[in-house]
């Protein structure tokens, strides 16, 4: 019986897994939606978060990184790109100018991209199955009210299908956060007013980008009269959005509009921010609820160039690092109505950013050509995408060759070495 009791004991010793696959110890942990901004240690087991706490024991995991001097963050959430590139499409956001996610997400700490509407309820299933499944970002999407949704402006203007929008969402209820309206030209407000039918049945928010300013239907009466709670406006700091009186003193509409619950996202994209207007909005407070990108390959060779740089802009406009990074994470993840994103609570999925804030003078332009100097600049040192490492600038996951043998990089039972023959 004791040989038996020693040998049950020793196969549980030696059986016995570390706790965590893998720890980041010692950066400064900024999560908004549970009030941390503190020295924190983050232990990761199975792809979710494990443990967060000031000090946890490294022994206890299989893989240690130390993040000392850098902040970790929630895995960043873009809730404005377009990323419906498919063979065959050609033209604004659905084709020519979409970018292939994985290329500009994790190298940037984002995690989640959402796509804007450049499909529309007779082509997001060909987004679905081409893009959305196929990449290791998370992509989301908000299906176009117009049936092709963004292969050009003129697809926008008619083929409006509020109930196939939202017998769609229901279906892909896992992916679709919401319904787009988009660049319409008429003077009046058929294209909103069907994207919210859509909204209504499917229980989701609507996002507009009012695209053409018109006097029939100003920008004002879009944000207090015509968008339900919970629906955004993309483009705020837009050139014709009126910000500002003569004096600098910001509009009471939009404060109104913000109590009904109206919600008021970046989307800086090519053209969609001017510091004419975000500047006064910033300084009097009116911080935007969600900070996105409007990210397509013009505005990514262009001015907005990433997320993380479009954060540094608003930090150079005087917004605090913990404001601009909490309108990319719990801020944007609370627009969209997805609550299990955009924090590091225990048990959420392991989306982690970890950031260098650089410190220095920096340069930042705005959409139309106006700039501003700033004090700090956003970089991304390391992504973990589902617990898995999968943006590592500097090496932080590596380890000294030199300690690694004289055979690592073989691949057993696939490679061999052939040694060439010796000199004579």
């Amino acid at each position: 019986m004791r040989l038996f009791a020693v040998l049950i004991l020793g196969c549980g010793f030696a059986s016995a897994q570390p706790r965590y696959d893998l720890l980041l110890t010692g950066g400064r942990l900024m999560d908004p939606r549970n009030g941390i901004d503190a020295r924190m240690d983050v232990g990761v087991k199975d792809g979710k978060i494990a443990a967060v706490a000031a000090r946890l024991d490294p022994s206890a995991a299989a893989k240690v990184i130390d993040v000392a001097g850098l902040t970790v963050t929630p895995g960043l959430v873009d809730i404005h790109t377009h990323v419906f590139s498919t063979t065959g499409i050609h033209g604004a956001w659905a084709g020519d100018l979409s970018v292939r996610p994985d290329d500009c997400s994790f190298r940037n700490g984002v995690t989640t991209m959402v796509d804007a509407g450049s499909s529309g309820w007779r082509n997001f299933e060909e987004l679905r199955f081409t893009v959305i499944d196929r990449a290791r970002t998370r992509v989301l999407a908000m299906i176009n009210i117009a049936g092709l949704g963004m292969i050009t402006d003129i697809t926008e203007q008619d083929d409006f299908g509020p109930e196939e929008v939202a017998r769609l969402a229901r279906k892909h209820r896992d992916v679709v956060v919401g319904v787009k309206s988009a660049h319409y030209q008429k003077p009046d407000w058929t294209s909103v007013d069907r994207a919210i039918e859509a909204g209504k049945a499917a229980g989701l928010p609507v996002m507009v980008d009012v695209g053409y300013f018109m006097p029939q239907r100003p920008y004002w009466q879009l944000v207090t009269e015509r968008l339900r709670p919970g629906d955004i406006s993309t483009h705020c700091f837009r050139g014709p959005v009126p910000i500002a009186d003569e004096n600098g003193k910001l509009y009471d509409y939009l404060r109104q509009a913000r109590a009904r619950g109206v919600k008021f996202d970046v989307g800086h994209g090519g053209g969609s921010l001017v510091l004419r207007n975000a500047v006064p909005a910033i300084v009097q407070g009116f911080y935007p609820d969600s900070i996105s990108t409007d990210l397509h390959i013009a505005s990514w060779n262009g001015p907005m160039m990433d997320l993380p740089t479009t954060l540094s802009k608003f930090m150079a406009m005087g917004m605090p690092l913990g404001e601009a990074l909490g309108r990319a994470t719990w801020g944007s993840a609370q627009v969209i109505r997805r609550p299990d994103l955009g924090h590091l609570g225990v048990g959420a999925e392991a989306d982690v950013a970890v950031w260098r804030v650089l410190e220095g003078d920096f340069g930042y332009a705005d959409a139309s050509g106006g700039g501003i100097r700033g004090k700090q600049r956003l970089l991304c040192e390391l992504t973990l995408r589902a617990g898995e490492v999968v943006w590592d600038w500097n090496g932080r996951t590596a380890v000294d060759y030199r300690k690694l043998g004289s055979s690592y990089g073989v691949r057993p039972g696939i490679d061999t070495i052939t040694m060439p023959p010796r000199a004579r």
